[in-house]
């Protein structure tokens, strides 16, 4: 299945969130949305090329849902039935341009669509696993940088398809970055940066 569309949660995991607080990234109690065009996606096996003189870019690991469809108001209890793969990717963030777009009260898009912004795993099936429970981590050039658990999630994947569906009408190939666990850093030309987690695969990518 193509993607169609990338969604993304932000301010998923208080962990994150707290880690991020000196930016002036600080909760505020709602669900965080920002989407991605699919040109921003990296396969397994291609080179992420990280924009240049840009100042810090982060990676972001996160869990991706894939879904079937679904359409508009979708109830939490039976969005799961919507899920038809799951893996991991990286969100990358322009870190600096971010909390400088975020102070000014500006969009983000240029912090985080930029080409090359979506690394991707590649999806294994739904199998009515628990989202809700899933370990993953992300290692940097063999160094465990972030390691997180589905469970950690201020919303989860239930509630995050059934609010997103109150303003799109979910469609096949939709895809999900669910947020991420504290951890992240910085990625440099030469990284080479590996998630995986049970169930999830194992993905791989060198920076450049």
């Amino acid at each position: 299945m193509n993607i169609n569309r990338i969604f993304c949660i932000g301010k998923n995991y208080a962990d994150h969130v707290a880690e991020l607080a000196h930016l002036g990234h600080a909760a505020d109690g709602e669900c965080v949305v920002f989407m991605k065009p699919a040109s921003c996606i990296v396969p397994v096996g291609e080179a992420i090329v990280l924009p240049k003189n840009v100042g810090s870019i982060h990676h972001e690991a996160e869990l991706v849902v894939l879904l079937t469809g679904g359409g508009r108001d979708v109830q939490v209890e039976e969005a799961l039935d919507c899920v038809a793969g799951v893996t991991l990717g990286l969100d990358l963030t322009l870190r600096d341009l971010q909390t400088q777009l975020k102070n000014k009260g500006k969009p983000w898009e240029l912090a985080k669509a930029f080409d090359c912004a979506a690394p991707l795993g590649e999806f294994q099936p739904f199998l009515e696993q628990d989202l809700q429970a899933l370990e993953f981590s992300c290692h940097v050039n063999g160094v465990l940088r972030q390691s997180g658990n589905t469970a950690q999630m201020l919303y989860s994947v239930a509630r995050q398809i059934s609010i997103l569906s109150q303003t799109w009408s979910l469609q096949p190939g939709d895809a999900i970055y669910t947020g991420t666990p504290a951890g992240v850093g910085p990625l440099v030309a030469g990284d080479t940066v590996m998630l995986e987690g049970a169930g999830l695969g194992r993905h791989e990518w060198v920076c450049t």
